[in-house]
């Protein structure tokens, strides 16, 4: 019986992503997810769709090619929609598709609890520099 077009065999349908394993290709999806610029580009895209540069001023950091090589990337992995318009000038725009808008969310969480941790943060940073004579 032959496979319909597109058709994953029911030997890779049964397999399970192990992130701690070497060759595990969910581990380069958490890294296009948790990577510096990852986190951030899904995060500013939770608020809705934007323009390249919109998005670019607020990541404030990224530079124009590491923005292009991670939206790239989350586009790919399918956590986020590029839609080009043939206006002059060219208009492209961002947004989060629904698997891209949960993981939005739970990254959110984690971005709140390190955000609402900080003075905790640095009093223990504070305390090792001390304790490290720095």
């Amino acid at each position: 019986m032959s496979e319909a077009p597109g058709r994953v065999n029911d030997e890779h349908e049964q397999l399970v992503a192990d992130v701690f394993a070497k060759a595990c290709k969910s581990r380069v999806t958490l890294e296009h997810v948790t990577g510096r610029w990852g986190l951030l580009a899904l995060a500013a895209l939770r608020d809705g769709t934007l323009r390249f540069n919109a998005l670019r001023r607020r990541v404030s950091g990224v530079s124009e090619k590491m923005l292009a090589q991670t939206l790239q990337a989350l586009e790919r992995d399918g956590f986020v929609v590029r839609e080009a318009q043939s206006t002059i000038p060219p208009k492209v725009e961002y947004s989060l598709t629904p698997g891209g808008a949960q993981l939005a969310e739970m990254l959110m969480g984690l971005i709140e609890f390190v955000e609402g941790g900080m003075p905790d943060v640095l009093a223990a940073n504070a305390r090792y520099d001390e304790a490290k004579g720095r």
